[in-house]
């Protein structure tokens, strides 16, 4: 999910890779906060609910007819499965999507700002069984609202923050308020953080070298920091945490040993963490 931008990369970020289509996301625009709105030709506006069920159960006979003479096909597997996918959500969608149906209480402790509406969608999706929501923050319809470093680091991300911190100290809340931050794995990061060096007069240059990420309920300590940079702040010393170790640490939380679950693939057996990655267990409670 992401207000009126998509991410960079679009799809890249969401996509299966290897895997079957079936795991892919699906891109929601909840820049509108129309339930009817935030995925585009959501509605049949020619066929009721019960003409189109008869259709879709048609063309899932037709595609397992041609995907049996074809012994094993992902495409097509994918495609059966997107059908039936779609299907549901027409009718899930715009009820999970509208949050006016929240009490006006709920809705002064996320904010009106649009990353703290999707921060509140969010929670609903978890309420309902969505096992995994990907929120990206966009402002002005700006799809990388984050790279502001290079002209206005203080102002920009000052903005920025702004923009988000309340909706997300309110999820945490709603989530533990309702019982689901214990088995709900959030985490919050970008891909790089900024140098301590100046880029111009007011900017900051990329640093990947040593940044934060931080997670929140799903088993892992709270109030534990794991990790530190060099005294300028530019590249991690101590404890340093590689993306395998990270991508670890979030499988085994999800109850998947990363070195045990494999895909095959073209030919061989892939994990999810490629030959690399070690559960960082200092953080899990």
């Amino acid at each position: 999910m992401s207000p009126r931008a998509q991410p960079r990369g679009k799809l890249a970020n969401w996509g299966s890779s290897f895997l079957p289509g079936a795991y892919a996301g699906s891109y929601v625009n909840i820049g509108s906060m129309k339930p009817d709105a935030v995925i585009a030709d959501l509605k049949n506006g020619s066929l009721n609910r019960s003409e189109q069920r008869k259709q879709a159960d048609l063309l899932a006979k037709l595609n397992r007819g041609f995907l049996a003479r074809r012994e094993k096909d992902a495409q097509i597997e994918a495609g059966i499965e997107a059908m039936e996918m779609a299907f549901r959500m027409q009718f899930s969608v715009p009820d999970v999507f509208d949050i006016s149906k929240e009490s006006q209480a709920t809705r002064d402790l996320y904010g009106d700002s649009e990353y703290a509406k999707g921060c509140l969608i969010a929670r609903r999706l978890v309420e309902r069984g969505v096992r995994t929501v990907q929120l990206s923050h966009s402002i002005d319809g700006y799809d990388i609202a984050w790279d502001t470093g290079h002209g206005d680091i203080k102002g920009g991300h000052a903005r920025l923050a702004k923009a988000c911190d309340q909706g997300i100290a309110a999820l945490l809340k709603d989530l533990k308020t309702r019982g689901l931050l214990d088995e709900t794995l959030v985490v919050w990061g970008g891909e790089f953080g900024r140098a301590p060096t100046s880029e111009g007069k007011n900017g900051r240059d990329h640093d990947h070298y040593g940044f934060t990420v931080w997670m929140a309920g799903g088993g892992v300590k709270p109030g534990y920091s794991y990790g530190a940079t060099d005294m300028f702040g530019c590249s991690a010393v101590e404890n340093r945490v590689h993306v395998h170790d990270l991508h670890a640490t979030i499988l085994n939380q999800m109850g998947l040993d990363h070195e045990q679950l494999t895909y095959r693939y073209s030919g061989r057996d892939y994990r999810l963490t490629d030959v690399h990655g070690k559960v960082v267990k200092d953080v899990i409670a």
